[in-house]
């Protein structure tokens, strides 16, 4: 038996299921800030954790599993494909983004809004941690929305290597 379309559908699901948990976090997000309501806020920040545990952390060790295992079964070599190489330079760069800051900022940001009163809460600390979360949760989309391009695309054919 052929392996090889099993471990691109795992690895393709698990790739769209990865990028829409990053796009509807940042999302949801986005609409509670507009709320103004530090209980919509902190509900949402923590339904973004929860959804990372959840959907992002699992969704990374399955899309390494499809990916590495179709590309291993079919003999294709990981470094010197550009179209693998490069795509696996972007996740590893959206997972450090991820682990350096957004999960610390999230837990910032949940522990500002979760026990704050609207009165005495400084909202200038929120915004700065806020802006800073939507840059870097940026970064976390792009790379492996960039990632996907280039490997549908299959392009560049060739890596450094």
């Amino acid at each position: 038996m052929n392996l090889y379309p099993l471990l691109k559908l795992v690895h393709i699901v698990a790739v769209i299921i990865f990028l829409g948990n990053i796009i509807t976090g940042l999302f949801w997000m986005k609409q509670a800030d507009k709320t103004k309501d530090l209980n919509i806020i902190s509900f949402t920040i923590k339904g973004i954790r929860d959804s990372d545990r959840l959907f992002t952390i699992p969704g990374v060790i399955i899309i390494l599993i499809g990916g590495f295992g179709a590309a291993l079964h079919n003999s294709i070599p990981l470094l010197k494909t550009g179209w693998i190489f490069w795509p696996i330079v972007l996740f590893s760069i959206s997972g450090i983004a991820f682990g350096w800051k957004l999960a610390p900022l999230q837990k910032e940001i949940y522990k500002l809004t979760a026990t704050a009163e609207n009165e005495s809460f400084d909202w200038g600390v929120y915004k700065r941690k806020l802006h800073e979360w939507e840059q870097w949760g940026l970064v976390a989309m792009l790379t492996p929305a960039i990632a996907v391009a280039m490997m549908v695309l299959k392009l560049p054919k060739q890596s450094i290597f």
